[in-house]
């Protein structure tokens, strides 16, 4: 089990900004490619966004690729996504996720290890 541990969400308004982290400890956080995700209830989990081990590569969903940007500090063992400009629909639980394997890693099962979510919501 490799744990993650999210944190950063909260109560914002429209327009607003959010940074969340997610934290790891434990492992060889350097080799893994780190995802974020969100899911609605009812809905399937969502991707948003993925960077490679070393934060040479990094990929998004289209509906937040102007507004979201991840980011890693390996040194700190954490990710982190910067969302900015936030509308209503972005309201969900945020799930960061690591994967044991390279790649763009923009599917869920992709994906080796999940933490236990951070609540953002959006409302005026």
């Amino acid at each position: 089990q490799v744990p993650l541990v999210e944190s950063g969400g909260g109560l914002v308004q429209p327009g607003g900004s959010l940074r969340l982290s997610c934290a790891a400890s434990g492992w060889m956080f350097d080799l893994f490619c780190m995802g974020w995700f969100r899911q609605v209830p009812g809905k399937e989990r969502q991707f948003l966004a993925s960077i490679s081990a070393r934060s040479s590569n990094k990929y998004y969903a289209e509906l937040v690729k102007d507004r979201f940007t991840i980011s890693r500090d390996n040194a700190k063992n954490t990710v982190y996504l910067q969302m900015n400009s936030l509308k209503p629909e972005d309201t969900a639980d945020y799930y960061c996720a690591a994967a044991t394997t390279a790649g763009d890693r923009t599917k869920e099962s992709d994906y080796d290890y999940w933490g236990q979510g951070t609540q953002v919501t959006v409302v005026s």
